[in-house]
C-alpha cells in the first residue's frame, strides 16, 4: 500500500532541481533573505568574500532567473579571474574604488577595464573571464546582480580550475601552455 507521505514524496515537482511549493502553501519567508548587511570575512589569500543569495538561501528565486551577491574586499583584495558560463553579471559599487575588467574572446583576448567609484555600475557579458580588485586602502563593497538563463550560473575561478584540478592536469602540459618552467607550475599547484 502506498502511504500519503510516499505519494507526496514520489510526486514532488522539481524545477531546476529544487522542489516547487503548492501556491497555497507559499509564505513570505520563501521570498525573504536577511544578511547582505553583514561584512564577509576577507582575511583569506585573495582578500575578498562573496556572500551569495541564490535559490539555496532564498527559495523564491527558483524560477525568475536572477540571483544576487555581496562582495567584500579588503584593501587591495581581489575577486580572482573567473567566469559564469550561464550568466551575465551586473555589479554596482556600494563603497570604495574597484577596478573591474573582462577579457574578450579569442583571438583578440582584449582587456576591457575601468575603475569604478561608489554608485557606478559595470556589466560582465556571459561566459567571459572577468575580475574585480579593490584599489583603495580601505574596505570596499560591491553588490553583484546576476541575470541568468539557468538556475545555476556557476562560477569557474580560472586559477582554481587549472591549478587545483583533481587529479592534477599534467605539469608538463601546463608548463607548455603557460610557457613556464615545470618547477614554476609545481610551485603554483602546491598552493591549490
Amino acid at each position: 500500500m502506498i502511504t500519503t507521505s510516499f505519494f507526496l514524496f514520489a510526486f514532488t515537482v522539481l524545477v531546476n532541481g529544487f522542489a516547487c511549493k503548492d501556491a497555497k502553501l507559499v509564505q513570505a519567508n520563501g521570498f525573504f533573505f536577511s544578511g547582505l548587511h553583514l561584512m564577509g570575512n576577507t582575511s583569506n589569500a585573495v582578500g575578498s568574500q562573496a556572500t551569495p543569495v541564490t535559490v539555496a538561501q532564498l527559495p523564491g528565486l527558483n524560477t525568475p532567473g536572477i540571483l544576487m551577491a555581496r562582495i567584500d574586499f579588503a584593501p587591495w583584495g581581489i575577486n580572482p579571474p573567473h567566469t559564469h558560463p550561464r550568466a551575465t553579471e551586473i555589479l554596482t559599487v556600494i563603497e570604495g574604488s574597484i577596478q573591474v575588467g573582462f577579457v574578450t574572446s579569442n583571438p583578440e583576448n582584449r582587456l576591457i577595464n575601468k575603475v569604478l567609484e561608489k554608485g557606478d555600475v559595470f556589466v560582465f557579458p556571459e561566459g567571459l573571464v572577468h575580475f574585480q580588485r579593490n584599489i583603495g586602502y580601505g574596505n570596499a563593497i560591491a553588490i553583484a546582480i546576476v541575470g541568468l538563463s539557468s538556475q545555476n550560473p556557476d562560477v569557474i575561478t580560472v586559477a582554481n580550475a587549472i591549478f587545483g584540478a583533481k587529479p592534477d592536469i599534467p605539469n608538463d602540459l601546463l608548463a607548455k601552455a603557460f610557457q613556464a618552467d615545470v618547477k614554476v607550475v609545481d610551485q603554483i599547484q602546491s598552493k591549490f
